[in-house]
């Protein structure tokens, strides 16, 4: 089954703050961006706001802040949101972060129906490779499905959940490992929103994926080739899907961080570029182009332009995107696809005997196997057995300087201190008020998605909400796997 032609460039926006991520939207609209993507900084990720203690340090690093819905107003400011698609990289706080969303979607009039975009919402894997988690996974296996059934309930061109197998593949994982593993995780999602009793042809549509695209341009390819069977025979075979929609797998890929080298960065465009057309080959509907500098700190907006470029180049001038499988009768691609997807059905077939991906992540299984498999490779790097051009091969005697950026101290303050003013500011009473609300049904078995929209819409913070999920749920520490 070959996928329908969807080209929608996404281009990763997080820079320090509300209001520079905002800045740097503006200019990839005007860039000829079609879809928004932003990345949260460690704290909101992790739900603490900016002022918190355990937020000192990590502020804007890696992404923006989020701490309260004026934060959120500021992100989106200038920007119809029932126009655009925005994909937020979010998991734990998944839920929080749709809810100021939806909250700020309302202050602009745009009904619930009729936002769209993507929420990353892939708690499972952060177990496996990001370890950005808060809750033991039952319950943050809870959170993440009460979001799926709210959008496929309220929010139909919204995509609640991005399964994730980029960042298994970012963390040493084989293309083997990333189709098995990440599809083990989506089959845990399906059963447990079927446990719920939601029509797998009602929710199934609304799923997203989201993959790596590597230096291997030939298995790429045939992994993303293998990756849309694999899914279309899971949902048939296994769950037995009707709706031909079901079986559509709809995925994101983005260029690989971990290929790109600090060492001779210019080199990272061209590794970039086979990347990205390796994912437009194998059919990828969306793409994210790595920027240049990435191995260095965040992007500079020359690099995100030339990044975006990239694509965009692909896309207009390459001739590639005429047919649906360029590449489709080739013997080795068709050879290897194959492979591909026998070896992966073999891995998810052991996962399920283990009782599934849950019982696979607790006994340490599958992080055991990604770490022996990133071990195997960086040993092929340091032993010159795989050759990365300007870091063990080609070397250049002097480094090559780039401009870099660099985060804003004054905004990082300036962020801390309205946080404070928004908090003197609100009804505490109402605040706490709704916090119990979440917090009594916390304990029972309702979807708590609109009473978390009811806090944020009540001033709650990302802080404040997940502190009374942490109380709730506790905090997952994992075993040490030796």
């Amino acid at each position: 089954m070959y996928r329908e032609r969807l080209w929608t460039m996404r281009q990763y926006a997080g820079f320090g703050s509300a209001e520079a991520t905002n800045e740097r939207f503006k200019f990839l609209i005007s860039q000829g961006q079609t879809g928004l993507s932003v990345a949260f900084d460690l704290p909101t990720q992790l739900g603490y706001d900016s002022d918190s203690q355990r937020a000192q340090g990590e502020v804007g690093r890696v992404g923006v802040p989020v701490s309260t819905i004026a934060n959120m107003q500021a992100l989106v400011r200038g920007i119809a949101l029932g126009s655009v698609s925005t994909s937020m990289t979010i998991n734990a706080t998944a839920a929080i972060m749709l809810a100021m969303y939806v909250a700020v979607g309302g202050i602009q009039g745009v009904p619930l129906d009729k936002l769209r975009g993507t929420t990353q919402n892939d708690i499972l894997k952060e177990y496996i490779a990001r370890n950005t988690y808060i809750f033991p996974p039952e319950q943050s296996l809870r959170l993440a499905t009460d979001l799926i059934e709210f959008c496929a309930q309220k929010m139909p061109s919204w995509h609640p959940i991005s399964i994730s197998g980029y960042h298994i593949r970012e963390s040493g994982a084989t293309a083997i490992q990333e189709l098995a593993y990440a599809f083990a995780n989506a089959k845990e999602y399906v059963r447990a929103c079927m446990e719920r009793g939601l029509d797998i042809d009602r929710f199934a549509p609304h799923l997203s994926f989201f993959f790596a695209s590597h230096n291997d341009f030939i298995e790429e390819i045939a992994k993303f080739r293998a990756a849309r069977r694999i899914w279309a025979h899971i949902m048939k075979e296994e769950f037995h899907a009707h709706n031909p929609e079901s079986l559509k797998l709809r995925f994101h890929t983005q260029t690989s961080g971990e290929t790109l080298t600090a060492q001779q960065p210019l080199n990272n465009v061209v590794r970039v570029t086979l990347q990205a057309l390796a994912a437009v080959l194998g059919g990828t509907q969306s793409l994210h182009t790595n920027s240049m500098d990435e191995a260095l700190s965040l992007p500079t907006e020359e690099a995100v332009k030339l990044a975006l470029r990239t694509q965009q180049i692909i896309a207009y001038e390459s001739g590639v995107t005429q047919t649906a499988d360029p590449l489709g009768g080739s013997y080795y691609l068709e050879s290897l696809t194959r492979d591909l997807e026998k070896a992966a059905l073999s891995e998810i077939e052991r996962v399920d005997k283990m009782g599934g991906s849950v019982k696979a992540i607790q006994s340490g299984y599958i992080q055991a196997q990604i770490r022996e498999s990133a071990f195997k490779q960086q040993m092929d790097v340091e032993e010159g057995r795989k050759k990365i051009v300007g870091l063990n091969v080609l070397k250049d005697p002097q480094p090559y300087r780039i401009k870099i950026h660099r985060i804003n101290a004054n905004s990082v303050r300036k962020q801390i201190l309205t946080i404070k003013v928004f908090k003197r500011k609100r009804s505490k009473s109402r605040v706490d008020r709704s916090l119990r609300k979440l917090e009594n049904a916390l304990a029972g078995s309702d979807n708590v998605i609109p009473l978390i929209i009811s806090a944020v819409k009540e001033r709650a913070t990302p802080g404040e909400i997940s502190d009374v999920v942490r109380e709730a749920y506790g905090e997952f520490h994992p075993k040490t796997i030796i």
